[in-house]
């Protein structure tokens, strides 16, 4: 074990009558005043295992646990251990001469933190201050800029107090929402209150149920930020507080993203309450909710049916948003969240053996409700959905024969990252052209208060519904099943198709294509791409800058013209934009990630809209495409090949899977032959698919 051991500091812990006349004078003019010994102003790198986990930290850590020895010669008093913590993924323990103060946050966001120190554990001359992790997990943390005050935890966090009011900049009225407080390093500051009927609060995040929130702060240099999720803009101040101070601020925030017609839902929120992990408790998960501003929430604790209606109404937020009873139906065979579920509803069981046993018991719950399948690419329990050795993304296929149990699927998932952001994309687009009726879903997964916003990634749902309080849930549960959604991850892409159709409608069409686009984001974000894709493949694509803007809240508004299909074809609108580092917005890092290096990005999409170019009103699938080429070959691998000039990359792909489940693709690759005279679009794919083959049977 390797590890940082500090030598002896040479500060004492001395009381001069210096200090005591500041003391004194402090106490008369009602002040606290803390002396603070400095036990290291350093940023220490541990690691705990041998691979660097991310590429912003040096290949080689300092060590993978820290001792610092410092020295006392006055022992009374309160105490408070103050420290900067960043990226901890996972449980550090925070000891003084074996004796445990604490955990770090499990938080991967900078920010400052205080331990109350028990009387008895601080002795007179050496003592040592030891942090080290305890989960064994391998983990890269800094901590540092470590000081000890001789003051309570809530003496230090109440030296002065700060009264902020929240106002919806249009309506002058109170509003919900979320405080972020950051020191001038940019790191989240704790402050003194602690979660309440009106409040949520932790580490430099206070989030208000009813638009006004007063607490404690210690005395330094501040900025203040209040936002309410992504439709709104931010209003800031930044503030040099003294001891004793008490001040009386007002923010105003407005409503920012154009979005009629669309209803804000994020369908995976969980509570420390009753899923047992995370930390957000029913009240406090109903106080974020209302200052995230998500109108449909959708709770989803795990095997359990909750529902939040007599919270939020405890809270005073029910005015906000309609809540919705969910589950995470969590499975050794995935996860799926189901909703709407009535009260009093059986839970699903999940002892099956596949998916075909699963699908029965989730359909039990909800009938003709939504079926989400949740973060796809992550292992649980040992299983990965579409882990590459079981399904060819590309394709839409699981060589176990398993058939997708879900109307729909999350293509973002702002608490569970992929490292290629695209990556749930590309297996969406793939079991479209698989055939499958599949929803793209945004969620945030969150079982936290702040460590992963709730709502950060979202769902827009087309609705007629004007007061969140009221949402028709039965037209909402429709149109997510219909596909009339957006998925939002910072941004929008709103796609319109010949001035008439969106997400979820089937376009008629008997020539050129007009697809117009708005990408839709708050001022405080950026975009920079917006890209047209046909059945999953890149055709139209455009550069975004700040001149593109076109109105409050809209980063660029175009419109493509297409040449009429060759045949039936699914279109999906993209946007994406840097992941600017914004202390009230954080981004989190891949949740199991497949390298050290990451770009953080913001993205939204629109939801596919289908263009009939057959004419027989219902969409047609490149796999149905295929099937049908395959029976007009007659079983000869050169007429396939022929027949699939006029088509685009994915009925090649499919044409691909059809000659795999003959036993044909492998002779046909080593041979090559009838592939020389192929299109490029039937190459690509054939070579595409042929290649994730290899790869699930190389073992």
């Amino acid at each position: 074990m390797t590890q940082i051991v500090m030598n002896p500091l040479p500060f004492r812990f001395k009381l001069t009558m210096h200090c005591f006349f500041m003391i004194v004078l402090s106490l008369l003019l009602g002040n606290s005043y803390g002396q603070e010994i400095i036990i290291s102003s350093e940023m220490h790198h541990l690691r705990y295992g041998e691979q660097q986990e991310w590429s912003d930290f040096p290949k080689i850590a300092a060590g993978d646990r820290l001792e610092i020895p410092f020295a006392l010669e006055n022992t009374e008093g309160n105490q408070t251990l103050q420290f900067r913590q960043q990226d901890v993924k996972h449980a550090w323990q925070v000891k003084i001469n074996g004796h445990l103060l604490g955990n770090l946050d499990r938080d991967e966001k900078d920010k400052i933190i205080y331990l109350d120190i028990p009387s008895g554990i601080l002795t007179l001359g050496n003592n040592r201050l030891q942090i080290e992790q305890m989960d064994k997990i391998p983990d890269d943390i800094r901590i540092g800029q470590i000081k000890l005050i001789n003051q309570s935890r809530p003496d230090v966090l109440s030296e002065a107090s700060l009264h902020i009011e929240l106002y919806d900049k249009t309506s002058g009225n109170l509003l919900p929402a979320r405080i972020t407080v950051t020191n001038p390093e940019g790191a989240l500051q704790t402050v003194g209150v602690s979660s309440s009927e009106t409040l949520a609060v932790r580490p430099g995040i206070v989030y208000t149920g009813n638009g006004i929130a007063t607490f404690g702060i210690p005395s330094g240099k501040y900025s203040i930020y209040a936002n309410r999720g992504i439709e709104y803009g931010v209003d800031s101040l930044q503030l040099a507080i003294k001891p004793g101070d008490k001040i009386h601020k007002k923010l105003y925030i407005k409503h920012e993203v154009p979005i009629e017609g669309w209803i804000s839902s994020d369908t995976h929120i969980h509570t420390f309450t009753h899923s047992g992990h995370g930390d957000a408790s029913m009240q406090e998960r109903s106080i974020t909710i209302a200052g995230e501003g998500i109108e449909l929430p959708i709770i989803t604790d795990h095997n359990k049916h909750i529902d939040m209606d007599s919270t939020a109404k405890a809270m005073q937020v029910a005015t906000y948003f309609t809540s919705v009873i969910g589950n995470e139906v969590t499975t050794h065979f995935g996860h799926f969240n189901v909703f709407s579920i009535r009260k009093n509803t059986p839970v699903p069981e999940v002892d099956v053996e596949n998916w075909d046993g699963l699908l029965q018991n989730m359909q039990k719950a909800v009938g003709k409700g939504v079926i989400v399948l949740n973060h796809a690419r992550d292992v649980h329990g040992g299983f990965r959905p579409f882990d590459q050795k079981r399904h060819i993304g590309d394709a839409g296929i699981n060589l176990e024969g398993w058939k997708i149990p879900a109307n729909a699927m999350e293509v973002v998932n702002s608490g569970a990252h992929q490292t290629d952001l695209m990556q749930l994309y590309k297996d969406w687009f793939g079991l479209l052209n698989r055939g499958y009726a599949i929803t793209p879903i945004g969620a945030s997964d969150s079982h936290d208060v702040s460590r992963y916003l709730v709502g950060q990634a979202r769902t827009y749902i087309r609705s007629q519904s004007n007061d969140a309080r009221s949402i028709d849930v039965k037209e909402a549960i429709q149109n997510i099943r219909q596909g009339k959604v957006m998925v939002n991850f910072g941004l929008m892409a709103e796609m319109i198709v010949d001035n008439k159709y969106g997400p979820g409608d089937l376009v008629p069409n008997t020539g050129e294509i007009n697809v117009s686009v708005r990408v839709l984001g708050p001022n405080w974000l950026d975009a920079d791409t917006v890209s047209l894709y046909a059945n999953g493949i890149k055709i139209r694509e455009a550069v975004i800058s700040k001149d593109d803007e076109s109105g409050t809240g809209v980063k660029w508004n175009g419109t493509w013209t297409l040449p009429k299909p060759a045949h039936d074809v699914f279109l999906v609108a993209i946007a994406t934009g840097p992941g600017k580092a914004l202390p009230f917005w954080q981004i989190a890092k891949p949740y199991q990630p497949d390298s050290p290096l990451w770009e953080p990005k913001v993205m939204g999409s629109s939801g596919a809209v289908w263009v009939d170019v057959k004419g027989d009103g219902t969409p047609t699938s490149a796999y149905a495409y295929a099937q049908q080429l395959w029976k007009d070959a007659a079983g000869k691998v050169e007429r396939l090949i022929e027949n699939l000039k006029p088509y685009d990359e994915a009925v090649a792909i499919q044409a691909a899977s059809i000659l795999m489940e003959e036993g044909l693709l492998d002779k046909l690759m080593k041979d090559n032959k009838p592939l020389e005279q192929a299109s490029p679009d039937t190459k690509t794919g054939f070579h595409k698919f042929y290649a994730a083959w290899l790869l699930i049977g190389a073992d």
